[in-house]
């Protein structure tokens, strides 16, 4: 019997679509923004997959923590070993994680972002192997499956022979709202993996060569950029290099709105963004995929939701790399919380990586 304990953050994630980017003690502001939870349906995909099988036993906390959705789910035994009162924070985290290594856990089974991962690090150190469903604003680090569905086949198949050392990163939330990237390495956790079903951790890619291609994707993007159309323009320092070239201060790490050369959304939340691809007849989303783990829509970039996608359709999303970040980059992923969209996708996608010149990359689906 595998013996499982599982941690939830209700509010993991909430600040990304409002552009909080990250709701370490944002959880107030974030509700104030009109942000809703939305950890729970992630973590439910994989519970819900979970629940049809045998030889699993589930320790867990109390309420939204985890024992709520196990019921929902289906479990109709596991054992609550954590009872908290009022809203969890990092402190019921770090207490949960402990009374499961006590108690045997084989594996911490968790819901959230680098914050909850670097909690129950904090706690149990490589005592006891961890697995993310990923459901933060920021997951950099490489503890986290690529999806909620595959979650659920590493709980499976996790074993002995199965479990790899896999960084988490400590990512400077202040210095990120303020634009700049600052990560340090905060551990190094035992995390069960197969290959291309665990994110790699996140890469920022400095070599002579790079800013000269950034450069040359940003000349070919002017060149072939419609008039009268809004671009949604994700996060990253290519995307920068685009505005950079025509003219606009870009948000580094947020999501902004350009037209005609225009900066008509700065740092803007998912409601800005969708109430305005509504109002345009033409919207195209410019985005790139983060470095070595290769996700181009659910990571840094939740203002960019589901539902801005299909208003403005899969075929209207450009995907600009370049070349040595493709190259570290052996497959791409999409996640944005709506699977059947996700496959939408397809098995590949066309990447531009310099002046006229684009690769096709392949897209996993789990």
């Amino acid at each position: 019997m595998k013996r499982i304990g599982l941690i939830v953050n209700p509010y993991a994630g909430m600040g990304g679509s409002v552009g909080l980017k990250g709701t370490d003690g944002k959880v107030d502001e974030a509700r104030e923004r009109g942000a809703v939870t939305h950890a729970a349906d992630r973590a439910w995909i994989t519970l819900n997959l979970l629940s049809r099988e045998i030889g699993l036993h589930f320790i867990t906390c109390s309420g939204a923590m985890g024992g709520d959705l196990l019921k929902k789910s289906g479990f109709e035994e596991f054992e609550i070993l954590y009872t908290f009162s009022g809203e969890s924070n990092a402190q019921d985290t770090k207490a949960a994680a402990r009374k499961f290594r006590d108690a045997g856990a084989d594996l911490i089974l968790f819901c959230g972002g680098d914050g909850t991962a670097r909690d129950i690090f904090d706690a149990i150190g490589r005592d006891v192997p961890l697995l993310g469903i990923p459901a933060g604003v920021k997951m950099y680090s490489a503890v986290f499956a690529i999806d909620p569905a595959t979650a659920a086949e590493l709980v499976l198949k996790s074993g002995a022979n199965t479990i790899r050392d896999s960084e988490i990163l400590d990512v400077d939330e202040e210095a990120y709202r303020s634009g700049e990237l600052k990560t340090r390495i905060f551990g190094i956790a035992r995390t069960p993996a197969l290959a291309g079903k665990v994110q790699s951790a996140k890469q920022v890619f400095e070599e002579a060569d790079e800013e000269r291609a950034k450069q040359e994707i940003a000349r070919f993007m002017q060149e072939v950029m419609l008039p009268g159309t809004l671009y949604i323009m994700g996060a990253g320092t290519t995307t920068e290099a685009i505005a950079r070239r025509l003219g606009v201060t870009k948000t580094l790490l947020g999501v902004d709105g350009v037209k005609d050369g225009v900066l008509v959304a700065a740092d803007a939340d998912e409601k800005t963004l969708f109430d305005l691809a509504e109002k345009e007849q033409d919207t195209r989303i410019l985005i790139s995929p983060i470095g070595a783990q290769g996700f181009i829509l659910g990571r840094g970039n939740q203002q960019i939701s589901s539902r801005i996608v299909r208003t403005i359709g899969v075929k209207k999303v450009i995907v600009v790399a370049t070349p040595h970040k493709l190259r570290e980059t052996p497959v791409l992923y999409v996640d944005t919380g709506d699977p059947e969209l996700d496959k939408e996708f397809g098995d590949s996608v066309q990447v531009i990586s310099g002046y006229r010149i684009a690769q096709r990359k392949k897209i996993f689906h789990s």
